[in-house]
């Protein structure tokens, strides 16, 4: 036999932490994204010309770096928790599922800003 983590991985309050951790890590980097382009609307007028919505430098590196940053926080932190979780013979695998899911969201929203960035 193999010290191995237990396969299945039915362990509710485990899988209900790491549920409303991911949430509440989107929920902070979408919340990010509407205030920068709430922030953005109260300077529409000093580039009303602009092709794009958010045209002033200080909101396009926010809306570029601080989405990400928050998912790149929140994953490495599922992670973290998902050793704490391994090192107590706990269910690992679903805070390492957090973690996947963050990290890859913070890909998607980099991706994103580096489009705000580049134009």
């Amino acid at each position: 036999m193999s010290d191995d983590v237990e396969k299945r991985w039915n362990d509710p309050p485990t899988m209900r932490q790491a549920t409303r951790y991911t949430v509440a890590v989107i929920a902070a980097s979408l919340t990010v994204v509407a205030l920068t382009f709430a922030w953005a609307a109260t300077n529409r007028d000093a580039c009303a010309a602009a092709q794009q919505f958010v045209c002033q430098n200080p909101d396009r590196y926010v809306l570029a770096v601080a989405p990400a940053a928050i998912l790149l926080l929140g994953g490495l932190g599922a992670f973290v928790r998902t050793y704490t979780v391994w090192k107590s013979d706990g269910t690992w695998p679903i805070w390492q599922g957090a973690g996947w899911i963050l990290m890859t969201l913070m890909l998607v929203f980099a991706s994103m800003g580096s489009g705000f960035l580049l134009t």
